[in-house]
């Protein structure tokens, strides 16, 4: 398990798509290290105690408007004590622009200046939900993940198994392909993990005997996704007959990753069993019961109702 130690304010800037006020300043050099922000009307008023200067400071329109109250002596004094902390960036919202005076401070410090039109509350919502995929602990599982029916398929089992080949015919089903062979997993907060496929290997599948193909090129952008939330990890193994297998469902089993417990379904192999088709069918059942039905349960009430009744 690991995580993200810094992200560039470059690469903020660039996913924001935002205005730079200080081209001079190098923001490839400039690191956020936590993922919480902070709006800085208590420091520009004078309060520094508790203040994070690691965070991301956001200015909007209540800030301007306190500091438009203020004398010039008052602001120069108010940027001078604000910009005089070792802060990642600033980011003027709701189209708001920084005085010359402000920037000029920010440049001499080497503290990037960037604006944005969005309102300061959805911008600071998306950028603490980016950050937070930035910094979230993460791990990698060698497996394939699939989009069926908006459902996250994490498919695991020993190498050669047939995790690729059972992806590929889900593939040819409509559905859609997220990571094969090694799957980049993080957790963004304490209920729901998101997986992804490492850079060098986004849109391929490796097929023994044929080798790389691309799924997007040969099956189009329909066929493929970045990023999915997993819901339901399938185990591919061998068959043996010494071992019993659940039949019914009545009870779930878990697969704990990054302290999340993900449900999870032993799947035997033999010859002749079409594993997309059942990897389908699990998926939906699992959908079926986060909707609140089981028929497990429903097998297990009909039961019970045929036995009260004789």
């Amino acid at each position: 398990m690991a995580n993200n130690k810094f992200v560039t304010v470059a690469t903020v800037q660039e996913r924001f798509n935002l205005r730079n006020y200080t081209p001079g300043v190098d923001l490839k050099e400039a690191h956020v290290t936590v993922a919480d922000v902070n709006r800085p009307a208590l420091q520009l008023h004078g309060f520094y105690e508790h203040f994070e200067s690691a965070r991301i400071q956001l200015i909007g329109n209540v800030e301007m408007a306190y500091l438009d109250k203020k004398t010039r002596e008052e602001k120069d004094e108010a940027y001078k004590k604000l910009l005089s902390y070792e802060i990642p960036c600033v980011i003027f919202c709701r189209g708001e622009v920084p005085e010359d005076e402000f920037v000029k401070i920010a440049e001499g410090a080497g503290i990037p200046i960037l604006g944005t039109d969005r309102s300061t509350s959805e911008f600071m919502s998306a950028l603490i939900y980016s950050l937070n995929k930035d910094f979230a602990p993460y791990t990698t599982i060698h497996g394939v993940l699939v989009d069926v029916y908006g459902e996250g398929l994490l498919i695991t089992g020993e190498s050669g198994i047939g995790k690729s080949e059972a992806a590929l015919e889900l593939i040819r089903r409509g559905h859609r392909l997220v990571s094969d062979d090694v799957v980049e997993i993080r957790r963004p907060n304490n209920e729901r993990l998101y997986g992804r496929a490492p850079s060098i290997t986004q849109y391929l599948i490796e097929l023994r005997g044929i080798g790389i193909i691309d799924v997007k090129s040969l099956y189009g952008v329909e066929a493929v996704k970045d990023e999915q939330r997993i819901d339901l990890v399938i185990k591919l193994e061998d068959w043996t007959k010494e071992k019993e297998y659940d039949r019914l469902g009545m009870t779930d089993e878990y697969m704990n990753i990054l302290g999340i417990d993900v449900t999870c379904h032993s799947l035997p192999i033999r010859p002749g069993r079409n594993l997309a088709i059942i990897c389908e069918t699990a998926a939906v059942n699992h959908r079926q019961k986060k909707m609140g039905y089981n028929a497990a349960e429903e097998l297990y009430r009909r039961v019970q109702s045929n036995i009260a009744g004789e």
